[in-house]
């Protein structure tokens, strides 16, 4: 019997679990790669290039900039929303994930190739920048569900929480040297026309159109497109079932509306879900303004915030291997519950910052010529702050999607995986909103944290009624 094909179970108290398997290594290094090849999008388009130069260089100002993306990253999270149990449940019905990655992955790279033409005072430059985005958050997010998928398939459950942290904290060094790659050698300081390392960008691209930041879109196209074939050529997929892919359809869209009456039969599971739901928007939001944030109260350019990615990135790494072994030993509730109390104290922290102030109303110099890189007090918190961050979200999200392995029957991986991303998507557009919505109406950028407070903690509440797993 094929160990990765769907019938390949056991069943026990009722519950589907994984078979005693362990993939081959260069399976599970393919595996393992696909967070590698993801990863560039999150780090250069999402949050520390792209998004900061759409803010500071696109966007009429920081204010509204930051508006315009919370409102592109609800749209991208309304449309996930939808898509993701949907296509989860036909892959189900038709057994390999790879032909919906390969999908996916072509749409991923349009998507962020087109982010080139989104230059400054260039026809439609907004709404390319916008779009591109979005598209391309939608195109790897979808990739994402049919990947985590194959989790049960690779590993017993034992080795989950060390399976997906490992992914993750790979995921993150991924970013990372795509980052180093980006800012020491491609994009400029339009001031100074010299990268992070003091280069002339290579290729010729001019600081001044910012092409170096423009370019993070085919840079994180290509690389995705490179680092991914390990997954194809090393990875075992799951057994094709015997339906047409049009009895797929039928049955993958009959699955949506069982796996949600299933889900209500398991109230830890709904419970979970419900707490993913509202921690994971506030994560999305967190992480699609934490560069926008840096630029426009602390004016921060491509060196402070190439160098803050670069660290944070580190502790994300750090975090996520950390994070998936105290998973395996002491369950996945457990990191993401210490996770979110961690971001939520973060929050109060940014929150209580300013320019030229600390916790709120302490003051402090204010900045001048010559300080140095994060030269003034509230930029070293606003530092620290972030890689607290970094060194918390890797475990939270690798958790997340361990504990629903262990929750769920292993040949449904797909459909559950896909309720779960439905369950971090389906009010992904409302953080983000409701930052885009604070900020406008207060008119400035701390209405951002203030908001994500209150969902972090929400979420916690939900979660602490789950079962330990």
């Amino acid at each position: 019997m094929n160990p990765l094909a769907p019938e390949a179970v056991s069943t026990t108290g009722g519950r589907a679990v994984a078979p005693e398997l362990s993939a081959r290594r260069s399976a599970i290094a393919g595996w393992l790669f696909f967070d590698w090849a993801c990863q560039p999008f999150f780090t250069l388009v999402t949050t520390f290039v792209f998004a900061p130069y759409f803010a500071s260089a696109l966007a009429p100002d920081p204010v509204s900039g930051q508006s315009l993306w919370g409102f592109a990253t609800a749209g991208a999270g309304l449309v996930l929303a939808f898509l993701s149990p949907v296509l989860g449940s036909i892959a189900d019905a038709t057994g390999p994930k790879k032909p919906w990655i390969a999908a996916c992955g072509l749409v991923l790279f349009c998507a962020s190739f087109a982010l080139w033409n989104a230059a400054p005072g260039a026809p439609y430059a907004i709404a390319i920048g916008l779009v591109g985005f979005a598209v391309g958050t939608v195109a790897v997010e979808v990739a994402a569900v049919f990947n985590n998928a194959m989790i049960p398939h690779l590993v017993p459950p034992e080795k989950f929480g060390r399976l997906s942290g490992t992914g993750w904290a790979i995921g993150y060094l991924g970013g990372l040297v795509s980052l180093v790659v980006v800012l020491g050698f491609l994009a400029a300081n339009p001031e100074t026309g010299k990268t992070v390392l003091g280069l002339d960008p290579l290729f010729g691209l001019d600081p001044a159109s910012r092409e170096g930041d423009r370019v993070s879109g085919p840079f994180s196209a290509v690389w995705f497109l490179v680092f991914v074939l390990p997954l194809f050529f090393f990875t075992p997929d799951i057994a094709r079932s015997r339906l047409s892919m049009g009895q797929a359809v039928t049955r993958g869209v009959a699955q949506v509306r069982s796996t949600l009456t299933d889900a209500r039969q398991h109230k830890g599971l709904v419970r979970f879900l419900l707490a993913n739901m509202v921690y994971q928007d506030a994560l999305v939001a967190l992480f699609a303004f934490g560069g926008i944030y840096g630029a426009g109260v602390f004016g921060w350019q491509a060196t402070e915030l190439g160098v803050f990615g670069i660290l944070l990135t580190v502790t994300g790494t750090a975090g996520a291997l950390i994070g998936g072994r105290l998973d395996d030993r002491t369950g996945a509730r457990s990191v993401i519950l210490g996770s979110i109390v961690v971001l939520a104290l973060v929050c109060i922290g940014v929150l209580s910052l300013g320019r030229e102030h600390v916790l709120f109303a302490i003051p402090t110099a204010a900045p001048e010529p010559g300080d140095g890189l994060y030269g003034t007090t509230p930029e070293k918190v606003f530092l620290a702050l972030g890689l607290v961050i970094g060194s918390v979200a890797g475990p939270l999200q690798a958790s997340s999607r361990s504990m629903l392995a262990r929750l769920v029957p292993v040949h449904e991986a797909g459909r559950y995986f896909g309720l779960l991303a439905l369950s971090g998507k389906v009010t992904s557009f409302l953080a983000p909103l409701a930052v885009a919505v604070a900020t406008g109406l207060f008119q400035t950028q701390a209405a951002g944290p203030a908001v994500l407070i209150l969902f972090f903690v929400t979420g916690g509440l939900l979660l602490s009624g789950v079962r330990r797993v």
